[in-house]
């Protein structure tokens, strides 16, 4: 994982990764948007504004840090090959 590779290709298995990521935190923070008026019943207000809140930024983060991830075997065009 280095800075450098975010602009080269991400690998298969890390883009699945960061996509799963993904997928989970939006699915989580639509159910608790969804279901929200029963689940303040049983949580406070302020630890559904953390799940909200908790889903949507380690969803970004994983898809973001996964762009970090790059396959050292593929050559990367220089920019007098483009």
């Amino acid at each position: 994982m280095k800075l450098k590779n975010y602009y080269k290709p991400t690998p298969k298995k890390w883009r699945k990764f960061g996509d799963a990521i993904l997928v989970t935190g939006t699915f989580i923070t639509g159910i608790v948007l969804v279901e929200f008026d029963k689940l303040k019943e049983v949580y406070s207000i302020e630890m559904l504004r953390c799940m909200i809140g908790g889903a949507m930024v380690l969803g970004v983060a994983g898809k973001f840090l996964s762009n970090f991830f790059a396959d050292d075997t593929v050559p990367t065009p220089t920019d007098n090959e483009k």
